[in-house]
């Protein structure tokens, strides 16, 4: 049984869809504007950039302290005064310091942490010197060479009396990381001859050991413990950050709590697995608080669908179908095309877990357009693939995945990995139940009826099914392909066209010179004037008035009469006829007639390109030699060859610096790396 939930968790709305008059508000989940606004799914960038790098804060000329001359305090890195070095040459060094010892404590001193202590073995790594003045220990009474050091600066006059930094104290009985007297590890006998020279590699007596960490970051051994006579080495190298996966108590936004999670599937049922309800009832309940302000049909739609998805995720589906049937109807109000994609897909992936397979698979046919991003049209391809799978069409399914692998798969890790447990249930599944069925055509999916297509028997054209029975007779001399159910055809004793319905009826009678197909439920036909657009019936719509026209598209059409504009299905004119012509081309390279789907065309000016909206709104001037439409901004290129991209308000979003439009994709899906779709 769900859960209940109080009044304020599922609130209904129930407010009418309105006309949008304001500016598109920064959609947090499911908006792919670069730049400006934040994001959910491909329809803005939620882009995020981190700065991995680590600053290593030890400081050793800063922090070591190289003076030592208290008894209680010895030093770590060098022998007795009264030790002669090994390496030490005859003459006398150029570089000591003064009479303050550097590094050395007195001939009394203890034994010293790191240095071997009897006074029989001599280190092996000690600059050379004679015994009266060391280089890297001369004893407290020997006087400073008159000349300036040459490679060590002077230490300072007073002695250090505290703890050397670069070691931390230890019992004289107990020296730390000292081996016993008997074996010096790192310390030859005391009858090994020394070199004839002073050796290259000796560092000036004044210079800081370089493996050894601050005192302050060793810490003592506890007296007494098992510890206490274990060598003491330096801390580890700097461990990698911690990535701390996003979680739904995570506070914050709700859309942008919702669009950082990542969900992960269950092995069998491709469904998410939910583990912190209460978290995400919380969420649920946050998002109907932001409802309760939303103020046009953008936002409404938004808030709703997401809240259908918590409800869907939570279990309650009855309330996740109403959300997502009323967040399509604000979105369809606000005629944005990757808005009403999402509210689709949110919708069909309800009806997925409510078994309603038909209208889920429409509805995300319907959302998948050529115009969308490549990321949330492999979203909507890997979503339809796991409404395959529970149907058991499993060949279909693997078609979807493969699909938005193709669009996705070479720079998107996470779509791979949900994938590869997709492909492993499939696997699962097809050795107990086979594959399935053959894939459905997009016409299956949508249910529609394939209509018969033209084909010449003899001289003449008639109309098979797809099964190659004639339907319609052959008896025309030219005949045009079906489109909403009617077909332009010309009889042999006729140069006029006339129109037919499936069953071969005549619907108009011969009476144009010419015809274009039927769109959006208008066709332009050509009889005594100019082209006119007519419904099916006959009944003219827009009057003749143009030289020149292109198909409906959502409600609008490119004509041109003096110049090229656009016309609405009423005839009015809202973009004026001024452009030298209308060259629409999307970022893959397909060419558009007209207006997209999202309402925007690229218009041509003297060999210059810019960008007009379907309210006839210049949101790119005419001023590129080539500029074409990418699913979150315009591509263009620049006098000089190299290639750029604008924001949808036409402001720059990538200088044009790169050598073509490959580059300049790369850069943009860069920027959109962390925008992920909320489904």
């Amino acid at each position: 049984m769900p859960q209940q939930r109080t009044d304020a968790d599922q609130q209904p709305f129930a407010a009418s869809p309105s006309e949008d008059t304001d500016p598109v508000e920064p959609d947090p989940a499911d908006e792919l504007a670069p730049l400006d606004e934040p994001a959910d799914a491909l329809d803005d960038p939620n882009a995020s950039w981190a700065d991995g790098s680590r600053v290593d804060e030890w400081r050793g000329d800063a922090a070591l302290h190289v003076t030592a001359t208290d008894d209680t305090n010895p030093p770590v890195s060098a022998p007795p005064a009264s030790v002669t070095p090994v390496s030490a040459p005859p003459a006398p060094p150029v570089s000591a310091p003064p009479a303050a010892p550097v590094s050395a404590p007195p001939a009394s001193a203890t034994v010293p942490v790191s240095a071997p202590p009897a006074p029989t073995a001599a280190p092996v790594s000690a600059p050379p010197a004679p015994p009266a003045a060391p280089v890297s220990a001369p004893p407290a009474s020997a006087q400073p060479y008159s000349v300036a050091p040459v490679s060590a600066p002077p230490a300072p006059a007073q002695p250090y009396s505290g703890a050397p930094v670069s070691a931390p104290p230890a019992p004289a009985a107990a020296p730390v990381s000292a081996p016993p007297a008997a074996a010096p590890v790192s310390a030859p006998p005391a009858s090994t001859p020394p070199p004839a020279a002073a050796p290259a590699f000796g560092p000036p007596a004044s210079v800081v050991p370089t493996s050894g960490p601050p005192a302050s970051a060793v810490p003592d051994p506890r007296i007494g413990s098992d510890e206490e006579n274990e060598p003491v080495s330096a801390p580890p190298d700097d461990a990698p950050p911690v990535v701390t996966r996003p979680s739904l108590a995570d506070p914050g936004d709700p859309e942008q709590v919702l669009a950082a999670y990542r969900w992960r599937l269950d092995p069998v049922t491709l469904r998410e697995e939910l583990t912190e309800p209460d978290d995400l009832r919380a969420i649920r309940r946050r998002l109907t608080e932001k409802l309760g302000s939303a103020v046009d049909n953008r936002a409404r739609a938004r808030l709703l669908s997401l809240r259908a998805v918590a409800s869907r995720i939570l279990g309650d589906l009855d309330d996740a179908l109403a959300d997502g049937r009323l967040a399509l109807t604000y979105a369809e109000a606000t005629g944005e095309l990757r808005r009403t994609a999402l509210a689709q897909a949110r919708l069909a992936h309800v009806l997925r877990w409510r078994g309603d397979f038909a209208e889920a698979d429409q509805l995300f046919a319907q959302a998948n357009s050529v115009e969308l991003p490549d990321r949330l049209r492999a979203a909507l391809h890997e979503h339809a693939g796991r409404s395959c799978y529970d149907q058991g069409r499993l060949m279909e399914a693997c078609e979807h995945f493969e699909k938005a692998l193709d669009l996705r798969g070479a720079g998107d890790a996470e779509l791979l990995d949900r994938v590869r447990v997709a492909l492993d249930a499939v696997t699962v599944r097809a050795e107990t139940d086979g594959f399935g069925t053959y894939p459905r055509s997009r016409d299956e999916v949508l249910d529609r009826d394939r209509p018969p297509l033209p084909d010449r028997d003899g001289p003449l054209w008639g109309y098979t099914s797809q099964d190659g029975d004639m339907v319609v007779p052959a008896r025309y001399a030219e005949a045009q392909p079906f489109h909403d159910g009617l077909a332009w055809v010309r009889r042999p004793d006729s140069d006029r066209w006339s129109l037919i319905n499936l069953l071969g009826t005549t619907v108009i009678p011969p009476s144009f010179r010419a015809a274009q197909p039927f769109s959006d439920g208008l066709a332009w036909v050509v009889g005594e004037g100019g082209w006119t657009a007519i419904d099916a019936t006959g009944a003219v719509q827009v009057a003749p008035n143009f030289a020149e026209v292109r198909p409906f598209r959502r409600g609008l059409a490119a004509v041109r009469r003096e110049g090229w504009g656009a016309v609405d299905r009423t005839g009015r004119v809202i973009v004026p006829t001024r452009y030298h012509g209308f060259v629409t081309e999307l970022a893959d390279g397909q060419q558009i007639d007209g207006f997209t789907d999202e309402g925007l065309a690229v218009v041509d000016v003297a060999g210059r390109r810019g960008v007009v909206d379907r309210t006839g709104t210049v949101l790119v001037p005419p001023a590129h030699p080539m500029l074409v439409i990418h699913p979150v901004a315009f591509l263009i290129e620049s006098d000089n060859g190299r290639w750029g991209a604008l924001d949808r308000r036409g402001v720059p979003l990538i200088d044009p610096v790169h050598r073509d439009r490959a580059e300049v994709l790369e850069e943009i899906d860069r920027l959109l790396t962390d925008a992920n779709p909320v489904l």
